[in-house]
């Protein structure tokens, strides 16, 4: 009897142990391959001072005699018409609420989860120039500050503070240093970026760069910590090489491709003017700033990105082809 008694004390003790270390291991894997504070704010090392990022070296390929070397800026505000929503008609079209994060717009007016091709031919637009394209991004927020407005605290999943608006926008589009670039189709949608960088397994998809105005020649995936009167800036750029086929990919990136560093497109692939939206803060020195992200990701600077779908008529398209493969600088 004391025999059995004590081999059932064992076998509790080892059930109990299982439990224990698998729950360590569940919390371990939750928590991805970086650790982060217990709120699921950023953490220290997730920003730097700008003073300490090296200098760019890498310089972008000088155009060739075949490359098309223009730019077209697109003059779309910087959202005052306060545009924002926690949708993704990119990455989950239909699904009100889809993003668990909230964007901010610029382009088209009426953009939502539930919007189609017919709506976005139909909706106004802040784009002076009638373009009726969407971007939009993660809004930048104070965690420091309680949001007041609407959709500061709509988001959810960890997402408050007052949100931070852009000082500036800047919407442009330029060409390839080595081919000239052929339209993007109507109602191509794109992405750029990875909103899961934080636990995925690389940072191949990690796109955007975050700087300080006066520093133009620094670029970080970090949050920077800028000297007094500069502003903090993102700049997102998206793929331009287009398989010719779809407006949609089956993984939102597999018809749109990143060229290679020497500007070539992959094989099978045509070059479509590329798309850069740059974004500008006043930040008070010092203050921590959080992205808005998907829970897990806690708001880590590298799941920044952006989307796109173009709106364009024919005829604004072109002209937009028409200037980067003439090596103007053009504004609309």
């Amino acid at each position: 009897m004391g025999n059995e008694h004590r081999l059932l004390t064992l076998a509790v003790c080892l059930v109990l142990a299982g439990g224990l270390i698998a729950a360590v291991l569940g919390a371990s894997r939750a928590a991805g391959p970086h650790a982060g504070t217990a709120d699921g704010r950023p953490v220290a090392s997730d920003y730097v001072d700008i003073r300490d990022v090296p200098r760019l070296t890498a310089t972008a390929p000088a155009p060739g005699s075949e490359g098309s070397a223009g730019s077209m800026v697109v003059d779309c505000g910087r959202n005052e018409q306060g545009h924002y929503n926690e949708d993704n008609l990119v990455v989950s079209p239909g699904l009100l609420g889809g993003a668990h994060h909230t964007h901010a717009y610029v382009g088209n007016l009426s953009t939502n989860a539930l919007s189609t091709e017919a709506s976005l031919d139909a909706a106004a637009t802040s784009c002076a120039g009638g373009d009726r394209s969407t971007y939009y991004w993660p809004v930048l927020r104070r965690p420091d500050r309680p949001g007041t407005r609407p959709h500061e605290d709509s988001a959810g999943h960890g997402n408050v503070g007052a949100i931070v608006p852009e000082t500036s926008v800047l919407v442009e589009f330029r060409g390839n240093p080595v081919s000239k670039v052929v339209p993007m189709p109507r109602f191509l949608r794109a992405m750029t970026g990875d909103a899961v960088a934080y636990t995925a397994d690389t940072e191949a998809e990690v796109r955007a760069r975050w700087g300080c105005s006066g520093s133009p020649d620094r670029a970080t995936t970090r949050y920077p910590r800028c000297p007094s009167g500069e502003r903090v800036t993102r700049t997102l750029v998206f793929p331009s090489c287009w398989n010719g086929l779809d407006t949609v990919g089956v993984t939102h990136r597999s018809h749109l491709l990143f060229t290679a560093a020497n500007g070539v497109c992959p094989k099978d692939t045509f070059p479509v003017p590329e798309l850069r939206v740059s974004l500008a803060y006043e930040i008070p020195p010092g203050l921590n700033v959080a992205l808005d992200s998907f829970p897990e990701q806690r708001h880590s600077p590298k799941t920044d990105h952006a989307m796109f779908v173009n709106a364009m008529t024919d005829r604004q398209m072109a002209a937009v082809v028409r200037c980067l493969n003439e090596g103007r600088a053009c504004r609309t």
